[in-house]
Order: structure tokens, then C-alpha cells, then sequence
């Protein structure tokens, strides 16, 4: 007999395991590693998702449970795939399966329907005898018969009593009346389309419909047609031809054609009809290219990371490299921190590779997504362009993975596996011994610091392409705007250069990273603020609908007229995107004003369309949040406006010089990057800060000279590692007396390293940066020290329990490895 390992969907982190199950016989020859089963688990059998590991043969099985369904036709994970989901659960403390699910298209998940059945046999005089006496199961079983013998559960549940009906169903089960039924159904299926081809040879089909041309004209023009094309789809049969379906059925029962069902694709791709060369590199990028190649044909796992300035050629580099890779016959993924970055890219890949390319991210439809996950595991794409899920694509053979903007957050997850996308990235070149390359204008310090160790390889470019200049950056010192009567938000410098621009006909862009209208509102008598109901945070007043709106939970209620309170004036404080284009199309009246971030990005208004039409429409002035801060490249754009270049600088986060500077340094980049001379304006409350300074000078070298050091300092990464377990609960006292448990656990393991530059450290229980979300309070314990498999297994043993123990029962536990938030 035949039994299979397999990773279960309803396992939790503290019971995470392979479980042994007996494969049927009926299954043995279909059965492979790979695929997702259906078996019964726990006391009560409840039918759950599972991944089969490993397959063995063994002597004894009879006592082990048998596997109930097969629902994959062919494995949804390679033997790779199911190494990353090992290593993932040991590295990000997920359950196997969770990993599966995160590298899989949302389209392939299943949703389980749980439901009850009449037993066989049993009939109404039967169920009626043995119910009688207890109401609520002749209820559920009266249910059962008049819906015809079956019903899902939620059906059952809405019988109105108010009470769950698990434990009547549990005794009409164990009775012999009902019997457990579950389906499986996956949220998105394959899309076929019927396709019509001659079942005999054209002179004799068209032979024998000549004598019915007069009676059956329909039926003649589709057998027509046909003799012409050889095959079609049905579809594109009856449009063309005017017939119905009813007549080409008719022409299938006669034998004159015959339909099969084939796959088409959701999501179609610009049909680029010839590829165009790629353009040359210059000295530096040539450089580059060539270390990088030496590098990749090495036949051995390599890391580099490409440190170019803004508009310095890299995407150029990345480019030769990928030909390099297709020309081996191997493949590449490409990955972008944002959405808003993928449509550029995209139809710059497709000029150049065609319909090898393959896009996945999450602006895609579920079943679009699914298609192109279809077209690179079959084969039919060798390139893969994203955002942090690409990581995953089923690539047989990985010669090369780039991740562009490395620094970013948003390549570290926040759903159930925190995972990081360069991790990720690491573990399949070494599978795959390819190289992966991390390219930015401004590097993360733990990459930068890694190339400095001589982890990484490492590869310059000093200068923009074909020698442009960068940008002239000026600073403002707001305190003096507002010394000077000032308060609009927007300075006299910027002003002129936003008029000196409209005047020129080029366009600029505006930076504020706050969406919205208000950063909040505030009573001018008794200084009241509207707060969250569910948050702890104030809420930011949106003009579009005169709402404020929570940005942690979504929460919105009316803009109250007067204080509720004391019933005095309210007035804005702060400014946002939307006040912000307020202001500007009131200043600028007749001039079109385009604002991208959160609240216009929308089903038909799309990065892709918001930022063609910038474009192509030449529209002045493009403001926008952090969407418009990286990647982008308009020739017409000298002129970029920081409107509050302070914002991200004083956040309770260890990382916040890095992020300001990453973020005033790349939308500083996105002006003169054609033939014109760029400028950019910034402005701050804080114009002797260094990280403002060094900014404006792009001196990337001196800061990260400097960040590095005061992380030497404080033992941040990446001198140490941080591992953050962060719990949430609805009552604080409850959250507060967990943490302190988890960190009493820790202690044991921590007291006796402590000795030493690279000693451990415990930090906490300490609140969030917003305490509450949702009405869930939010505490944390931060330990820092080396990441190795020990501590792994430590901190893995104590998640464990505190997931076991009764008193955290209702509280979410969660980790993080160097967060990037």
C-alpha cells in the first residue's frame, strides 16, 4: 500500500506537520507530489485542503485515514516549489500549506462548501420516528427533505432559532441520518471556446450541401467558410456568417464538421508584430553589462547589486542581460515595487522580447492573473514582469531575477507570510545557480553594507545616460514662508517655477505623500479632534465626498458642520493631495491639474491609463503620492515639486533617513531625463537636516557612510537582525500579558549571550506606533541578534505555545524578520 505526506490547510503554525495519510487504490497511478487532496482531519473528520509532500510505499496503513479526493488533474507545485514552502515555513514561521497558497495565482485556490445529505435509505416516516421529541433536528432534517435531501451549511444555520446547529447535526449524524458531504470548488476555472473544423474534405462538404443551399443558406455560408480558414472558433463563425449555434450543432450532427474545445487565454498582450533590436550601451553600462554576464555564465549562484544614479541606464543593463539569459535558454523575472511601474516596462519588454513576456500582479483579474501564471508554467513566456508576487512564477529554469528599486517595503509582505521578496529571490538562484541582481539609484544599507563585505558583487554607474545633467535641486525653508505671511503650502519659489514651466509648455510633477484633503480637523474653541471609533488614530477629511475617512480600517462619517462637542468652528489642519489640487486649479484656473494616488486609482482609471494620458496629452502638472516617486520617465518633465519634503523623515521607524532620502532622491530623478535641464524644488521645515541636504546633493555615498554608522551604533540592521512579534487582541490587558509570557520565554536563551558587541536583546512589551486598529490593541516584543537556524527553532517553540495556551485564545500572533515598516 501507498501512503502520502501531506501538509494540511487547517493545521495551524503549533501543529504544523506532514501527516501521513492512505492513498486509494484508485489513486496510487494519479497520485504525485505536487498536487491538493482532500482528506478528513481531526475528531470529527471535517474535510480539509491538503498538499501532498512525498509519496512512499509502506505495509501497515490500515489504521491511517484514506485521502477522500484528488482535485488537482497535475501537480500545482514542482519538487522545487515544495523545498521553497519548507524553507519559507522555517525562515517566515508559516504553515507549509500557507506557503503553497502565497506562491500560488489566487485562481487556483479552492473553496470548500460544507453541506449535510439525507443518509441513504432513510425516509420521512424513518427520521420523523427518531426525532420525535427534539425540535430542533426534526428542523434541520424537516430542511433537509423539502430542499431535496441536501443542504449546504449556511442554509442549515438559517433556521431561526439563533443557536448553532454543529452539535444537532453532530447527533443526526452519528444516528445514521444525515451524512457530511464537502465540495470543492476552485475560484476560477480554465476558459475554453468551442472550435469548428471540417470533419471531411472541403470538395465534399461543400458538395453535399449544395443541394440544401437554397433551404439550409446558413448552414452553407458557415460550411463556406470553413473550406476557406480550415478551422474557426464557433464564435467567429456565427459573427461572421449571421448563423446560429443551432446551425452549426446541425452541421456536427450531419457529419460535415466537428467541435473540440479549446483554451484561450483572459488577459491578451499588445501584438507586437516584429521585435526591435536593443540600443546600444555606453562605456559605463557596457562595463557593468559585461561584469554582470561573466557573472551569470559562471554556472554557479551569484548576487550583485547594480548602484546607478537616477536616469543612469540601468534598466538598459537589465535588458542586454535578459537576451543574454533567453539566448542561453534559460529564463527571467523582473520585479518592480509598484503597479504603477509594470505598464512602462511592459510594452518596453514587449518591443523587445514579444510574446515570451508575462506580467503578473494584483491589478490583473483573478482569472487573468491565473492565464499568465498558465502561459510560464507550460513554457509559452520565459520573461516575467511584476511586483513582489513574481518571485513565484513557475519558471522551469532561472537564469537571472532582478529586483528594481530594491530599497523599497513593499517587496516584504503583510499578509499571512511575511515573506520577502530578496529572500526569496536568493533561495531560487541558488536552487537554480542563476544571479540575481538588485538594482536602485539608492541601494537599502543592508545591501549596500553586504556589497561592502563582499556578499554581493557590486557595479556602478556614476553618470546619467548620453551625459545628461542632474537635476538642479534648491531648497525652501517653510518656517520663513510663514514668517513672510505664507501658509498656502506651497512657496513663492515653487510658484514661479510651476508658472516658468507653464509658460515653457514643459510639464512637472508634484510630490506629497498624504492622500487626502486634510491631515485632520481640529475645534478652534476646545481644540477637539475627530478621532476612529475603531482606531487610534485622527481622522483625515476627504473633499471629494466631504467625508472623514480612517485610512487603517476604511471607517467614514460625515463632516460634522460645528464641534459636536462644544459646538464651536472647525478648522483644516495639514494638507493633502486632494487640498492640494484644490489650491492648484484655483490658482491655475483653465490649466488641467492630474492627481494619481489611492482615491483615483480605479478599475477604468488605471495607473496605466492615468499615466498614458500624462504622457501622451502632455497635461502640465502630474501631483501624486509615492506612486509618481520611482520609475517613471517622461522626456517633457523638468520640474519636480517635494511640497513637504519632511514628512516620512520623523516616523517612529528605525528606517525613516533611509526612506526620506530614498524617496526625495528618486522623484528628484524623475525631472530632465530628456534633452532639457531638470530642477527641482524641495521643501522643508528642516533645511539644515543632513538627510534633506544630502538628498538635494544626491550624495548617496556620504549618507549611507552616515546611516551606517548610527546602525553600528544602535545594533539595527545590519550589524544585528530584528525579529518582531507583534500580538493583537480586542482586550489590552490580554495582549499585555501575553507579551510579557513571550518575553519571559526569551530570557533563558538571551541572558547567557549577552555578552559581546553581537549580543541578543530583548525590547518590550512596548505599543505600536497606532496602538489600536480595528478595535484590536496591537503590542510588540523586538529581540535583536543573529538570525541563524538556532534562534529560528527557539522563537518557532515559543510562537508555538503561546498559540496553544488557552489564555490567547481570540489574539493574533504574528513575526517579522527585519520589518520593514
Amino acid at each position: 500500500m501507498m501512503l502520502a505526506k501531506i501538509a494540511l490547510s487547517a493545521a495551524t503554525f503549533a501543529i504544523d506537520r506532514p501527516y501521513s495519510y492512505r492513498v486509494p487504490a484508485q489513486l496510487e497511478n494519479l497520485l504525485e507530489p505536487g498536487m491538493r487532496v482532500l482528506v478528513p482531519f481531526g475528531k470529527g473528520n471535517r474535510s480539509s485542503e491538503g498538499l501532498v509532500l512525498s509519496l512512499e510505499q509502506a505495509e501497515e496503513t490500515h489504521r491511517l485515514k484514506e485521502i477522500q479526493t484528488l482535485l488537482d488533474r497535475r501537480p500545482v507545485l514542482t519538487p522545487e516549489g515544495i523545498q521553497l514552502a519548507l524553507w519559507m515555513r522555517e525562515r517566515f514561521f508559516c504553515t507549509v500549506y500557507a506557503a503553497a497558497l502565497t506562491m500560488l495565482p489566487t485562481g487556483l485556490w479552492y473553496v470548500l462548501k460544507e453541506g449535510y445529505a439525507l443518509a441513504p435509505g432513510v425516509d420521512r416516516e424513518t427520521w420523523e420516528a427518531k426525532t420525535a421529541g427534539h425540535p430542533r433536528a426534526r428542523q434541520v432534517m424537516t430542511l433537509l427533505h423539502g430542499a431535496g435531501g441536501r443542504a449546504d451549511l449556511a442554509q442549515i444555520r438559517a433556521i431561526p432559532d439563533g443557536k448553532d446547529p454543529r452539535g444537532v447535526l453532530r447527533e443526526l449524524e452519528k444516528a445514521g441520518l444525515v451524512v457530511r458531504e464537502t465540495q470543492a470548488r476552485r475560484k476560477v476555472k480554465d476558459k475554453t471556446e468551442q472550435i469548428a473544423s471540417l470533419a471531411v474534405d472541403p470538395a465534399e462538404a461543400l458538395a453535399r450541401m449544395e443541394p440544401r443551399r437554397k433551404t439550409a443558406p446558413m448552414g452553407y455560408e458557415v460550411t463556406s467558410l470553413l473550406c476557406n480558414l480550415g478551422s474557426a472558433s464557433v464564435k467567429e463563425l456565427c459573427y461572421f456568417t449571421g448563423a446560429s449555434h443551432q446551425t452549426v450543432k446541425s452541421l456536427e450532427k450531419r457529419g460535415i464538421l466537428r467541435l473540440q474545445e479549446r483554451e484561450v487565454f483572459r488577459h491578451q498582450l499588445p501584438d507586437i508584430r516584429q521585435t526591435q533590436p536593443l540600443s546600444p550601451l555606453n562605456e559605463a553600462q557596457q562595463a557593468a553589462y559585461e561584469g554582470l554576464r561573466a557573472l551569470m555564465n559562471g554556472g554557479k549562484p551569484e548576487a550583485a547589486l547594480l548602484y546607478g544614479v537616477t536616469g543612469s541606464g540601468k534598466t538598459q543593463v537589465y535588458l542586454h542581460l535578459i537576451e543574454q539569459t533567453l539566448a542561453a535558454g534559460r529564463g527571467a523575472i523582473v520585479m518592480v515595487p509598484e503597479i504603477a511601474l509594470t505598464p512602462s516596462l511592459l510594452q518596453l519588454f514587449l518591443t523587445h522580447f514579444g510574446r515570451q513576456v508575462a506580467v503578473l500582479h494584483s491589478c490583473l483579474s483573478t482569472g487573468e492573473r491565473y492565464d499568465e501564471w498558465k502561459r510560464v508554467r507550460d513554457g509559452q513566456a520565459s520573461v516575467v514582469i511584476g511586483t513582489r508576487s513574481a518571485v513565484f512564477a513557475p519558471l522551469a529554469d532561472v537564469g537571472l531575477m532582478i529586483l528594481d528599486e530594491e530599497q523599497e517595503s513593499s517587496y516584504q509582505s503583510e499578509s499571512m507570510v511575511r515573506y520577502h521578496a530578496r529572500e526569496v529571490a536568493k533561495f531560487r538562484c541558488t536552487h537554480h545557480k542563476g544571479l540575481l541582481l538588485l538594482g536602485s539609484a539608492t541601494p537599502a544599507v543592508e545591501s549596500r553594507y553586504a556589497a561592502e563585505m563582499g556578499q554581493y558583487h557590486l557595479f556602478t554607474l556614476r553618470q546619467r545616460y548620453n551625459a545628461h545633467q542632474m537635476p538642479k535641486v534648491r531648497l525652501v525653508d517653510m518656517k520663513q514662508e510663514l514668517r513672510q505671511g505664507n501658509a498656502t503650502g506651497l512657496s513663492g519659489l515653487l510658484r514661479e517655477e510651476l508658472e516658468e514651466n507653464l509658460r515653457r509648455g514643459e510639464q512637472s510633477i508634484l510630490f506629497l505623500n498624504r492622500r487626502g484633503n486634510s491631515r485632520m480637523v481640529v475645534c478652534s474653541q476646545c481644540g477637539e479632534v475627530p478621532t476612529c471609533p475603531r482606531c487610534s488614530v485622527h481622522l483625515t477629511y476627504h473633499s471629494a465626498n466631504g467625508r472623514l475617512m480612517c485610512h487603517y480600517c476604511g471607517h467614514s462619517q460625515p463632516l460634522p458642520e460645528l464641534c459636536p462637542h462644544c459646538y464651536g468652528r472647525l478648522q483644516f489642519v495639514g494638507m493633502g493631495t486632494q487640498k492640494l489640487q484644490e489650491a492648484l486649479e484655483e490658482s491655475y484656473p483653465g490649466v488641467e491639474i492630474m492627481r494619481m494616488d489611492a482615491d483615483t486609482i480605479t478599475a477604468t482609471q488605471s495607473h496605466e491609463v492615468l499615466l498614458d494620458r500624462f504622457r501622451w496629452k502632455q497635461v502640465p502638472i502630474l501631483l501624486g503620492t509615492q506612486m509618481v516617486a520611482k520609475g517613471l520617465d517622461f522626456a517633457n518633465v523638468t520640474l519636480v515639486g517635494v511640497v513637504d519634503g519632511d514628512l516620512s523623515l520623523y516616523a517612529d521607524n528605525y528606517r525613516a533617513a533611509e526612506r526620506t532620502f530614498s524617496l526625495l532622491t528618486q522623484v528628484v530623478g524623475r525631472a530632465g531625463r530628456g534633452e532639457k535641464l531638470g530642477r527641482a524644488v524641495i521643501q522643508t521645515w528642516t533645511p539644515d537636516n543632513d538627510v534633506i541636504n544630502l538628498a538635494a546633493r544626491q550624495d548617496y555615498d556620504t549618507f549611507y557612510e552616515e546611516e551606517r554608522e548610527m546602525r553600528r551604533m544602535l545594533r539595527f540592521p545590519p550589524f544585528l537582525d530584528l525579529f518582531r512579534i507583534t500580538l493583537s487582541g480586542p482586550e489590552e490587558t490580554q495582549v499585555l500579558r501575553a507579551c510579557a509570557v513571550i518575553r519571559r520565554s526569551l530570557e533563558p536563551w538571551v541572558k547567557p549571550r549577552q555578552q559581546g558587541p553581537e549580543g541578543p536583546e530583548v525590547l518590550g512589551p512596548a505599543p505600536a506606533p497606532v496602538l489600536k486598529v480595528n478595535n484590536r490593541y496591537r503590542y510588540r516584543v523586538l529581540l535583536k541578534c543573529r538570525n541563524g537556524r538556532e534562534i529560528r527553532a527557539v522563537l518557532a517553540q515559543i510562537l508555538q505555545a503561546a498559540q496553544q495556551d488557552r489564555a490567547n485564545r481570540g489574539l493574533s500572533i504574528a513575526m517579522d524578520v527585519n520589518p520593514m515598516d
